[in-house]
This record gives C-alpha cells, sequence and structure tokens, in this order.
C-alpha cells in the first residue's frame, strides 16, 4: 500500500448498501467498483506465482498467485489434465503487470483476441489471471467474491463427486466400490464415465459392442451397489454418434440417471439437439465451450438442459457469470464443470453462490487424500453440499507447508 494512504475496509452491509445503487450485474467492473476509494486504486499487480502440484499421473493442479503491492494475493487455477506448465500464463501476466486489479474489463479486452483464437491452454491461462483479478479485488475490499456481483443465494451448495479419476479398476466392480465409498463419505450425486477407452466408430463392430456393454454393466453396477435415492450421472465424453448415443441412452433407462452427459461433442449442435429430443435423460454438457458465443448454439437449440462451462477454460468469472445469464434466459440451468483442484472448487463455489440458475457443482472425489489440506480454511462439506465461505474473496489461502511437499 503506499504511503500516507488508509486501506479501506468497508462492513459487508456497507457494501452491499452501496453496490445496490448500480444498475444491474453486468455493469463493467469499473462501474461496479465505483465506491472504491483511491487508496483502493492505487493496488497494483506487482508480481506472479506459478506452482505445479503433482496429484496423479493423470492430474496437476496449476496454481497462480497475483501478488498485489498492498500484501495480499489473489488465487486462479490453471489446471490442464497432466500439463505441467502453460507459457501463455507469463504472456497474459504482462497484460496485468504493473496495473490496478480493478481493471479487469481492461484486462478482457485486451487479452480475448488471443484467448478466444488460442487454444485451450490459452483460454486456460487468459482464464486463470482472470480468477486472480477477481480474488484480489474481494480481498483488497474485504468482502467474499459474491458480494459483489449481488450477495449469495445459499450458504450450502449441492456437490457432487466425480469419481471416475479415482476409479482405475475399470470394471463393474471397480466402479461400484468407488460409487459406495463416495456415498459413504456423504455424497448424494456421483459422476464416471464408464465409456472410456471406447473404440473409433470406424471399428469392428464385435469391438464397439464389447466396450458398449462393459460401459453399460458399469454403470448398473453402481446403480445397484447405492440403491435408488443416489443421483448417477454418465459421462459418455463424445464418443458417440447420434445413432449409437440414442441407443445406448434407451438401454440405460432402467439406471434412472440423472443427467446424460456429452454423448457427442458439444460444437455438434443439431446432433445433440436430436438426441435431447429423442431420449428421456436430462442432457448436459459444454465442459471446454469458450466464451458467451460458444455456448449460445446450444442455448439458443435447447439441445441440452444443463450447461457445463468450467471457469478454467470458459474465459473466466466474469465470462461464466455471462454464460450463466445465457442460459437462464432459455430456461437452461448451469453446473460448472470443475474436475479440478481446490483453487478452481472455490471459484466455483463463489459463482454458484450468487447463480440463480445453478444446479449443482462437480467435485473431484478421491485422488488424494491430502487435498482438503492445501487451502485454509480446508474445504467445508455437509450433507451432500458445499458451505459457502464467508471469508475474503474466494475464501481460501495457500498452506504453504503442504504446497511446499507437492509442488513439482
Amino acid at each position: 500500500m503506499l504511503k500516507g494512504t488508509v486501506k479501506f475496509q468497508p462492513s459487508r452491509r456497507l457494501f452491499l448498501t452501496k453496490a445496490s445503487t448500480t444498475a444491474g450485474l453486468f455493469l463493467a467492473p469499473s462501474q461496479l467498483l465505483g465506491q472504491t476509494t483511491i487508496a483502493d486504486r492505487n493496488v497494483t499487480v506487482s508480481s506472479i506465482e506459478v506452482f505445479t502440484v503433482s496429484v496423479t499421473n493423470r492430474t496437476n493442479w496449476i496454481i497462480v498467485r497475483l501478488n498485489g503491492s498492498n500484501g495480499i494475493a489473489g488465487l486462479g487455477e490453471a489446471s490442464v489434465g497432466r500439463r505441467t506448465e502453460l507459457n501463455e500464463i507469463k504472456e497474459f501476466f504482462n497484460l496485468v503487470d504493473g496495473e490496478s486489479p480493478f481493471d479487469v474489463q481492461q484486462y478482457r479486452q485486451r487479452g480475448w483476441g488471443r484467448a478466444s483464437s488460442g487454444s485451450r491452454t490459452t483460454a486456460t491461462a487468459f482464464s486463470a489471471i482472470e480468477q486472480a483479478l477477481w480474488d484480489l479485488i474481494s480481498k483488497s475490499l474485504d468482502v467474499p467474491f459474491y458480494d459483489l456481483v449481488g450477495g449469495a443465494l445459499n450458504e450450502v451448495l449441492p456437490v457432487y463427486a466425480n469419481i471416475n479419476r479415482a476409479t482405475t479398476q475399470r470394471d463393474p466392480a471397480g466402479f461400484a466400490l468407488n460409487a459406495a465409498a463416495a456415498v459413504a463419505d456423504g455424497f448424494k450425486a456421483i459422476k464416471a464415465a464408464p465409456f472410456d477407452g471406447f473404440p473409433s466408430l470406424d471399428s469392428a463392430p464385435s469391438e464397439i459392442s464389447t466396450a458398449r456393454d462393459l460401459g453399460v454393466a458399469c454403470v448398473y453396477a453402481m446403480r445397484e451397489e447405492v440403491g435408488d435415492d443416489i443421483d448417477i450421472k454418465i459421462d459418455a465424453h463424445s464418443f458417440f454418434d447420434t445413432e449409437l448415443a440414442i441407443a445406448v441412452a434407451q438401454e440405460l433407462e432402467a439406471a434412472n440417471l440423472s443427467w446424460y452427459e456429452e454423448p457427442v461433442a458439444p460444437t455438434q449442435t443439431e446432433d445433440t439437439r436430436i438426441i435431447h429430443d429423442a431420449i428421456s435423460q436430462t442432457v448436459a454438457g459444454g465442459e471446454f465451450l469458450f466464451g458467451v458465443d460458444g455456448f449460445k448454439p446450444l442455448c439458443e437449440a435447447k439441445a441440452v438442459d444443463i450447461i457445463m462451462p468450467d471457469v478454467k477454460h470458459c474465459g473466466g468469472v466474469w465470462e461464466l457469470m455471462k454464460i450463466a445469464a445465457l442460459a437462464e434466459t432459455h430456461g437452461i440451468k448451469v453446473s460448472p464443470h470443475n474436475p479440478s483442484g481446490p483453487i478452481s472448487t472455490a471459484v466455483s463455489a463463489a459463482l454458484c453462490a450468487a447463480t440463480p440458475n445453478f444446479d449443482i457443482l462437480e467435485y473431484q472425489w478421491g485422488e488424494q487424500s491430502w487435498r482438503n489440506t492445501l487451502v485454509e480454511p480446508s474445504e467445508s462439506f455437509h450433507d451432500g453440499s458445499i458451505i459457502i465461505s464467508d471469508q475474503p474473496g474466494f475464501g481460501i489461502v495457500l498452506n504453504e507447508k503442504v504446497l511446499e511437499q507437492h509442488r513439482l
């Protein structure tokens, strides 16, 4: 903080009173935060730290920390599977280095062309910096992030356990075992991808039939193990074509799925709509789509019931709010894609708390026992839901000791 200035620390009540005078949710951040003092505006982004945390042979978590001149830091997550680094992070950091974190919209405008025309890793790097800016802003104001965008609608949010990566035994017994373990941990809903490794559609019919039968058997094994009161969601990871997707959905009707996710690629809007209209299950998708424009076709065609933007890949916090608003106008719910680390979970939860058409949040279950110790305070669950933090920003800081134990 600059010498001679006084840090402005409004109470949550005072901030909400002032925020209520704004014109609406989608004012530019500079307008939304127009009540900040000169002291706040003097905060600048002073440095960046990027940490890669080794999780499993399938997963690394890439964490971005933006340090402010006021001694406060903001966090974001840029995880992309097993990637150990994203060179694009430095490129996007250069756009905010020495700048005010409150100028999020300027950052978005300057980086959007590169993010929207690049690869998934480019979009992810852009999104991570944007997440960290919002965390730094709201921590500097000493308010939870959701208070910047209208306040929390719920103190707890339903979550589902994604058991897929933890299930290394890829057969009915393995899926049933982990489904039961997740339920024993208190989860009321689970998700798996039992069709992973599905052969290409030009493979021999016998090979396709064998893989199909195995996937279906895994679904029914989970249902038998957990009973009828637990929601089961199935992610097909876009392995099917339209005809096969419909046939598999019909074969799974007795399993009473709570949703059927991405049987074909979400960019195949018309195919997705045909599947949606032909089957009884709820259809979800959109995990790697970027920006509002990426989600418009699915929403306008009403090809899905639930969209799944990922705050790490879709363009960041502000863009996910715009995507959720688009979906709401079409009567579509939002369930953020989040097979990720505790940073992304905290960001997503803070967003979901203020999202009217929120459905349920994904939680990556069972990858590492030390997951909850990587952040402080640790993730808090009750009765199948995550408890929303009332701490500033996204509500967490890194546990430096645990970070050092597991970073690459």
